[in-house]
């Protein structure tokens, strides 16, 4: 199937749009302000209490709209109620009816909306078909597994053929196999249908797989909106980089020197030069920004491979083996370098463990250089003293 699903177009609009709860001084969501194509697989991620859930549920018509405006094409829709929206909402507990079979569930809506049964009866096999539900149309939520019964839950969103499908962590019920799978499913899915999907999930890895495009969030703010590539290669700021890889990147505070016009990430322990390419950037800085700077880098780009410290020996340094992680594909090790704890990643067959003293490289042409006091990617956004 190429066609898009249904003949109607999806664009949602949020302009500058805040929350606040009563009795609250700080807002849940603030200055909402963002643009989703249609047709976009949009995802929605950040810590509980960040304001993903809430600015999905105002989209929803679910909660009011403190301040601000959203659009779905051009129609505002601060005050429509949620039924007349022309959305689809799935759920993390499924919320089917018990008593009623697959079938009655996925069709209940239309029925409410007086949907002619012709037309009942081909949209809820045409979403079974597609949901591979069609051998549980006769069965009751109780005689499902939870995989399946989140089908449903997708498939009685399916047959309403809305402009926008909005889903609120549908697989945090789910054990890890059939997260993976399901998550499979719904991609495969949006693929087939190319209709607007607003996902939210604290999982970073759900938004890195499924996201055309990924808002991460933090204390109801925006922090960045990008491609996942994008995201995880060049993050806006402290908090994006911390948030998006596992495992997480590593952190090491110091400062940026200049000798003889090239540029030094120096610690008490650790000195090490910075790449032209990340020197010009630097330099548009104003340089009393320099004297607290957070290096960022992920454990990918942090070794102890012979191969790694033979073609980037210029950025050497000594570490201690502090703990061993293997996770089959990759073995992490977890190492004082001086005083600063980093991981690293290296082969699973290595034989290097706890107490073992090695030579490890940083890859400085892949390191992040964030303001100590904002958290802003220096290399992205020029920052004040």
């Amino acid at each position: 199937m190429t066609e898009k699903w249904g003949d109607s177009v999806g664009r949602v609009d949020f302009h500058h749009v805040y929350k606040v709860y009563k009795g609250e001084s700080r807002p849940a969501v603030s200055d909402f302000h963002l643009n989703v194509g249609d047709g976009e697989f949009l995802v929605l991620v950040g810590p509980s209490g960040c304001g993903k859930s809430t600015t999905l549920r105002m989209l929803a018509g679910l909660e009011d709209v403190t301040e601000g405006d959203i659009y779905i094409d051009d129609r505002f829709i601060n005050y429509t109620p949620p039924k007349d929206r022309d959305i689809a909402m799935v759920f993390q507990n499924y919320a089917l009816y018990p008593n009623l079979t697959v079938y009655e569930n996925m069709a209940l809506g239309l029925q409410l909306h007086k949907v002619a049964k012709h037309e009942i009866e081909l949209r809820v096999n045409r979403a079974a078909r597609m949901l591979e539900l069609t051998p549980f149309l006769e069965k009751k939520p109780g005689q499902l597994s939870g995989g399946q019964k989140q089908r449903v839950a997708l498939g009685r969103a399916l047959v309403r053929e809305p402009k926008v499908f909005l889903l609120d962590e549908p697989l945090s019920n789910l054990d890890a196999k059939l997260r993976t799978q399901t998550r499979m499913e719904i991609s495969k899915l949006h693929s087939e249908l190319k209709t607007t999907m607003v996902y939210v999930t604290h999982d970073q890895v759900e938004a890195m797989t499924m996201g055309t495009r990924i808002v991460v969030m933090k204390e109801g703010t925006i922090q960045q909106v990008a491609p996942p590539q994008q995201l995880y290669d060049e993050p806006a700021n402290r908090f994006v980089a911390g948030f998006i890889g596992t495992p997480q990147m590593n952190f090491i505070e110091g400062s940026i020197i200049e000798e003889n016009d090239t540029l030094y990430f120096a610690t008490r322990r650790l000195k090490l030069n910075i790449p032209e390419h990340k020197s010009h950037a630097l330099k548009r800085v104003k340089p009393s920004a320099w004297r607290h700077v957070v290096m960022g880098i992920r454990p990918e780009h942090v070794s102890c491979e012979p191969w790694a410290l033979e073609q980037y020996g210029q950025w050497r340094a000594t570490a201690l083996v502090d703990m061993r992680e293997p996770t089959g594909a990759d073995t992490y090790l977890y190492a004082l370098a001086g005083s600063h704890q980093v991981t690293l990643r290296t082969d699973p067959h290595s034989p290097i463990g706890p107490g073992d003293k090695v030579d490890i490289i940083f890859r400085m042409d892949k390191a992040h250089f964030f303001d100590g006091e904002s958290g802003v990617n220096m290399a992205l956004r020029e920052v004040g003293a």
